[in-house]
C-alpha cells in the first residue's frame, strides 16, 4: 500500500510538471530573427518513369561547402530517397531576393537530359525545417496541393522546353513564446524535450508552412556573372512571354535566382502538416470506406449465421441419437460425416504448407503491429522511410514466430519433429528469397538506368546480414520451441485406405477463386488510395481507417475459408488443407488484377517498359505478401473449425 501511495505521488508531480505533449513528428525547431536556415533536396521524382534521380545529376548550383549528404535510414535508402544539402540559404523574418549562381554554356548532353526530364514530369523536391515544399495551383477554379515544383515546362504546341530558375518562396512561420508546453518528438532528429527550463531559450519563431511559385526568367548572363551567391538582386515578377522566359538550348547560361517572404500564421506546430494531408478526394475516401465497411460485414455477418445455424442443427441432431441410431445413420449419412476418416489425412506438399503458413503468420504480424503503431501517431509523414524500416525491423523479429507455428504444425502433420532445421530453413527463405530474387532483377535495371532508386551493394550487404543474422537465428530459435510445445491431438482417426472422392459437376478451383472476391470487396477502395500513396505521390495517413479495413479483412478472410472448407466436406472431399489456404488467399490474384488495371487507367501518364516493369515488380510482390497473409488466417480458422466439428461427433 504505501508503494502505490508512493507511485501516485510521484505521476502527480509528473503531471503538474508536465503540461501537454506531441508525439509524432520531429523536434521543434525554434529560430531567432535573421537565424540561416538551410534548404535541403530529395531526389528528383516523376510520376511518369518512377525512376528517382539524384538532384545534382542536373546542372544546379551547388553549395559553398560543397555536397553533404543527410544521414539517412534503412526505409529512405529503399525508397530511393536521396537528401542533399542545397545553396538555397533563408534568413528568419528576413524577405530578400538573392543570387545563386549562372553556369556555364551548356553541353549538348546537359539539354539532353534537361529536355528529357522536363519531358518526363520530373519533380524538384526541397525540404525547409523537414516540411516538404508545397505548390499549389488553380485548375477549374479549385486550388489543388502539389509537394515539389517541375524542372521546367514545355508550352502546347511548341518543341522548346523551359527551365524553372526563379523560384518566389513564402515561408509561414508562427511566433512560439515558451508556454510550457513540453514536445517530444520521434522524427530524423531523435528524442527531444522542450522543458520549463527551456523557456526563454526556445522562444523564437517556428517554421509551419513552406510554399513556392516556381518562375522561368530570362537573364542576361554578362551582367549576371558579375554578381556572387546570396548578392541582393530586385525583385522578379514571373513573365508570362516565353521570350522572356529561360529557353533550355545548347551554349545557353542559366541564372539561377530566388526570393523569399516570411508570413506570420496562426498555425501551430503540431498542426503544420494538417495542409499536407489534406488531399483532393477526402471525402469520397471517407464515405467508400465507410460503405464498404457495412456492406461486407452485413455479408459477412449473414453467410456466418448461416453458417452456424446449419452445423449446429447437424450436430445437434446426430448428438439426439442413441447409438444404435448413430450406427445406423453413419451408414445412410452422405455429406462432411462420411469423411471422418479422411479429413485430417497429410495433404499433399505439407512440407511447403507449413513454410507458407509460418512465413503468412510473419508477415500478418509485421502488417498488424505496423498499422496499429501507424495509428496511434508513431510513424509521422515528418519522419521519413520509418514506416519501412518498422516494418524490416518488425518483419525480422517475427521470425521466432513463424519458425514456432511452422514447427509445431509439421509435427501435427507427421507426428514427429524429425526435419524440423530443415523447415525452420525454408520458412526464414522462402519469403525473402522472392523478395531478394525479384529486388535484384529490378535493381540491375534500376542500375542500367542510373537512378538513386537502385539499391547500393553495400546496402545489399547490410540487408543480407539482417537476413542471415537476426531473422534466420530467431527463425531456428523459433522452429526450437515449437519442437517442444504439445502438438494439436487429432479427435479422430484416420484410415489406412484414402476414402475415393465422388465426381462434382464443377471443379474445386472454380469454388476457390470465387471466394476471393468478397475479400477482395474489403480492399479494393483502400487499395486505390495506397496505390495512389505509393505511384503518385499523395500522403497517406489514414492508418485508422486502414486498421479497420485490415480487421475486417481478416474477419471476412475466416469466415470465407470456413465456409468453403464446409462446403467441401459436405460434397465428401476431405482434401480441404490447400482449398482452405487458396479461398482466403486466392484476395492477391484479384489485388494483382487490380494493381494490372491502375497501371492501365489510372497511370496513363506511366511511360516506358523500364517503369511498367518496375511497377509490375513491386505489385508482384505486394500481392503474394498478401497471399501468404490471408491464405494463413484461412487455413488456421479453418482447421480449428474442422478439429471443433469432428471432435463434436464421436464415432467409433
Amino acid at each position: 500500500m504505501p508503494g502505490i501511495c508512493w507511485g501516485f505521488q510521484l505521476l502527480i508531480l509528473f503531471v503538474h510538471h508536465c503540461y501537454g505533449f506531441y508525439l509524432p513528428g520531429s523536434y521543434m525547431h525554434t529560430y531567432s530573427t535573421k537565424d540561416a536556415i538551410y534548404a535541403k533536396v530529395n531526389s528528383l521524382t516523376s510520376i511518369e518513369t518512377e525512376l528517382p534521380f539524384s538532384y545534382y545529376s542536373l546542372p544546379y548550383c551547388k553549395p559553398m561547402g560543397g555536397i553533404k549528404k543527410s544521414a539517412e535510414n534503412l526505409g529512405e535508402l529503399l525508397m530511393g530517397d536521396q537528401i542533399d544539402n542545397s545553396p538555397y540559404r533563408f534568413r528568419m523574418n528576413v524577405n530578400e531576393s538573392l543570387y545563386l549562381c549562372t553556369t556555364s554554356p551548356l553541353n549538348e548532353r546537359e539539354v539532353k537530359l534537361l529536355k528529357q526530364r522536363t519531358r518526363d514530369l520530373y519533380q524538384v523536391n526541397m525540404i525547409l525545417d523537414n516540411l516538404p515544399v508545397m505548390r499549389i495551383t488553380k485548375q477549374n477554379g479549385v486550388n489543388i496541393q502539389w509537394t515539389g515544383f517541375p524542372i521546367g515546362y514545355t508550352p502546347p504546341n511548341s518543341n522548346d522546353d523551359y527551365i524553372i530558375n526563379h523560384l518566389k518562396f513564402k515561408v509561414l512561420v508562427h511566433e512560439y513564446e515558451g508556454s510550457g508546453v513540453q514536445i517530444i518528438g520521434t522524427g530524423e532528429e531523435g528524442m527531444g524535450v522542450i522543458s520549463e527550463a527551456d523557456k526563454t531559450k526556445a522562444s523564437g519563431f517556428e517554421i509551419v508552412g513552406f510554399e513556392v511559385i516556381p518562375c522561368s526568367v530570362k537573364y542576361d548572363p554578362e551582367v549576371m556573372t558579375k554578381l556572387h551567391m546570396y548578392d541582393n538582386i530586385s525583385s522578379v515578377n514571373c513573365p508570362l512571354e516565353l521570350d522572356k522566359s529561360q529557353i533550355i538550348r545548347e551554349q545557353e547560361r542559366i541564372s539561377f535566382t530566388y526570393e523569399v517572404e516570411f508570413v506570420k500564421s496562426d498555425i501551430r506546430w503540431p498542426s503544420r502538416w494538417d495542409a499536407y494531408l489534406k488531399m483532393e478526394g477526402s471525402r469520397v475516401h471517407w464515405f467508400s470506406i465507410l460503405n464498404s465497411l457495412m456492406v461486407i460485414t452485413f455479408l459477412a455477418g449473414i453467410v456466418f449465421v448461416i453458417l452456424l445455424r446449419t452445423v449446429r442443427r447437424d450436430l445437434t441432431r446426430y448428438e439426439e441419437l442413441d447409438k444404435e441410431a448413430q450406427a445406423q445413420m453413419n451408414e445412410e449419412l452422405s455429406g462432411w460425416k462420411l469423411v471422418v476418416g479422411d479429413v485430417f489425412r497429410e495433404p499433399n506438399h505439407s512440407k511447403l504448407l507449413c513454410v507458407m503458413i509460418g512465413d503468412g503468420v510473419q508477415i500478418m504480424g509485421m502488417a498488424l503491429v505496423t498499422i496499429v503503431f501507424a495509428a496511434l501517431g508513431f510513424m509521422s509523414p515528418a519522419s521519413r522511410g520509418m514506416l519501412l524500416t518498422g516494418m524490416i525491423i518488425l518483419y525480422l523479429f517475427l521470425g521466432i514466430a513463424a519458425g514456432y507455428v511452422a514447427v509445431c504444425l509439421w509435427r501435427t502433420l507427421k507426428g514427429t519433429a524429425e526435419g524440423w532445421r530443415s523447415l525452420s530453413w525454408s520458412v526464414a527463405c522462402f519469403f525473402p528469397g522472392i523478395v531478394f530474387v525479384i529486388l535484384t532483377a529490378l535493381n540491375f535495371i534500376l542500375w542500367g538506368s542510373k537512378s538513386t532508386g537502385a539499391i547500393p551493394i553495400s546496402l545489399y550487404f547490410i540487408l543480407l546480414s539482417l537476413w542471415f543474422c537476426i531473422s534466420v537465428p530467431l527463425t531456428l530459435l523459433g522452429g526450437y520451441f515449437g519442437t517442444r510445445a504439445e502438438p494439436i491431438q487429432y479427435p479422430v482417426r484416420t484410415n489406412q485406405i484414402p476414402r475415393e472422392i465422388p465426381a462434382r459437376k464443377y471443379p474445386s478451383w472454380l469454388l476457390v477463386l470465387g471466394a476471393g472476391t468478397l475479400p477482395f470487396g474489403t480492399l479494393f477502395i483502400e487499395l486505390f488510395f495506397i496505390l495512389s500513396s505509393i505511384w503518385l505521390g499523395r500522403f497517406y495517413y489514414v492508418f485508422g481507417f486502414l486498421l479497420i479495413v485490415l480487421l475486417l479483412l481478416i474477419i471476412v478472410c475466416a469466415e470465407v475459408s470456413v465456409v468453403l472448407t464446409y462446403m467441401h466436406l459436405c460434397v465428401e472431399d476431405w482434401r480441404w488443407w490447400w482449398n482452405a489456404f487458396f479461398a482466403s488467399g486466392s484476395v492477391s490474384l484479384y489485388v494483382f488484377l487490380y494493381s494490372i488495371n491502375y497501371l492501365v487507367f489510372d497511370l496513363q501518364s506511366l511511360s516506358g517498359p523500364v517503369s511498367a516493369v518496375l511497377y509490375l515488380g513491386y505489385s508482384m510482390i505486394m500481392a503474394v505478401a498478401i497471399m501468404l497473409a490471408t491464405g494463413t488466417i484461412g487455413f488456421i480458422t479453418s482447421f480449428y473449425f474442422v478439429h471443433y466439428l469432428f471432435s463434436s461427433v464421436k464415432i467409433d
